[in-house]
Order: C-alpha cells, then sequence, then structure tokens
C-alpha cells in the first residue's frame, strides 16, 4: 500500500480504557479535536467576521496581485479551504496533520510578506509543529493494514 493510500485510510478515535491510562492517546485525541476544530471555527469566521473585522488586512500585497479577484472574495475560498481541512483532520488525521501544517506555512508566508505581524507568524509555526506532531502520532494510532 502507498504511503499516500495509508495516509488517507480513516483512524478510529482510541478506546476509552486507552484514553483514560494512555497520555499517547490522551495527546493524539486533544490535538485531533483541536486541529479539527480551530480551522474549522477560522474557516466559518471568513465568512462571519466575528474575530476580526477584515481578515482581508492579514492578506500580503503579493499574494493580493497575483489573485484575479478580490481580497474579500480570497478570504472566503481561504474559508472554505480551512473547513475542509479541519473535517480532513477528523476523519484521516495522518493526512490532516500535513494538510494543516502545508496550510499554516503558508500562512506564515504570507504574513511575513505583509510585515508588522511576526508575532502571529511565530504562533502559526509552533502550531505547524503541532500538526506534524498529531501527524505522526495518528500513524500510532492506525489500525493494522488486512491484507
Amino acid at each position: 500500500m502507498s504511503a499516500l493510500v495509508g495516509a488517507l485510510r480513516p483512524i478510529p478515535f482510541p478506546q476509552k480504557t486507552a484514553l483514560r491510562s494512555n497520555p499517547a492517546a490522551q495527546a493524539f485525541t486533544l490535538m485531533r479535536i483541536t486541529f479539527t476544530v480551530a480551522p474549522i471555527v477560522f474557516g466559518l469566521d471568513k465568512f462571519a467576521n466575528v474575530l476580526t473585522d477584515d481578515w482581508t488586512r492579514y492578506l500580503s500585497s503579493q499574494f493580493n496581485d497575483v489573485i484575479p479577484w478580490s481580497a474579500a472574495t480570497d478570504m472566503h475560498i481561504v474559508g472554505v479551504v480551512e473547513i475542509v481541512a479541519g473535517l480532513v483532520v477528523a476523519v484521516a488525521p495522518r493526512f490532516g496533520g500535513l494538510l494543516v501544517a502545508a496550510w499554516l506555512g503558508g500562512i506564515i508566508v504570507n504574513l511575513l510578506l505583509v510585515g508588522g505581524y511576526g508575532d502571529i507568524a511565530m504562533r502559526d509555526f509552533g502550531l505547524l509543529l503541532g500538526a506534524l506532531a498529531l501527524s505522526r502520532l495518528a500513524s500510532a494510532f492506525a489500525p493494522p493494514l488486512r491484507r
């Protein structure tokens, strides 16, 4: 089986007995929930504008200059991608963790290009590392392959 197919296989949540006694199972579950909920909430907020009144201020002019639509439309597309990424983490956390890490890498580059958001870029770097750790932990909780 290819690595991609293995990464895309759904992984069940750990059993309750494991959650009570296994710190790795607890960490995996906590990270899986976090990296499912946070992207979905941030994605939905690209439409609701509750967390900030203008998401477009976080879009670098370099990216804005190459997109053929408005910055507001781009933020809506970003919101959809974030919602999808959160849903992928819920079902296939090995792949979803990598997807979220890559997405956060793009956000970091964008924020550094904007300037003045180094603190947020650094926070997102920590989240990127957490998403990578989630992907690795998911490998430990994947059911064995059937032949």
